[in-house]
């Protein structure tokens, strides 16, 4: 049986035109490349949709509404921003700054899938991602306290791209 070559496309990603030229040299072997001065450049080319920014948080703190489709997690489920809470039905579990924050972003669109770079600006304030331990670490206590209290939530992993809170 004969192999059928498969071409590859590198897409670069270079924001000076010093840095495109100096890339474009690097690619030049490969069989296909495309250059882009941004990551929504790449986005908007490979067809992926990138989520709208939110709107901001309610002035309560308590953030539990659910939008009709993906389904919501349980009306139990709520971040209690004042108190820096999970409350799930009857219990509560303290949170970090930061798994609160990340927490605070995956329960306001539930299913809504948050990329990486999205979570890092909102919740770091940058967008260096770095290996993405640091948030990595987050989602893993984050997920703990959610075990703890045997909510019917969990946060999902999209390989790739970010996280997404759903139902269980």
């Amino acid at each position: 049986m004969q192999q059928i070559p498969v071409a590859s496309l590198v897409i670069g990603i270079a924001s000076s035109p010093a840095e495109r030229r100096q890339l474009a040299r690097l690619l030049g072997g490969s069989d296909a490349f495309l250059i882009v001065s941004t990551v929504d450049q790449a986005r908007e080319f490979l067809g992926v949709i990138e989520t709208p920014p939110l709107p901001a948080p309610p002035v309560t703190g308590v953030l539990a509404e659910g939008a009709p489709s993906p389904p919501p997690p349980p009306p139990e489920l709520t971040v209690d921003s004042d108190r820096r809470v999970l409350r799930w039905r009857d219990q509560e579990i303290d949170l970090t700054r930061l798994e609160h924050d990340v927490l605070l972003c995956l329960v306001h669109v539930p299913g809504q899938i948050w990329t990486y770079e999205r979570l890092h600006l909102e919740v770091w304030g940058n967008r260096h991602l770095g290996r993405g331990s640091d948030m990595h670490s987050v989602v893993r206590r984050v997920r703990g306290k959610l075990a703890r209290l045997n909510a019917a939530a969990t946060i999902h992993s999209v390989r790739g791209v970010g996280f997404r809170l759903v139902p269980v």
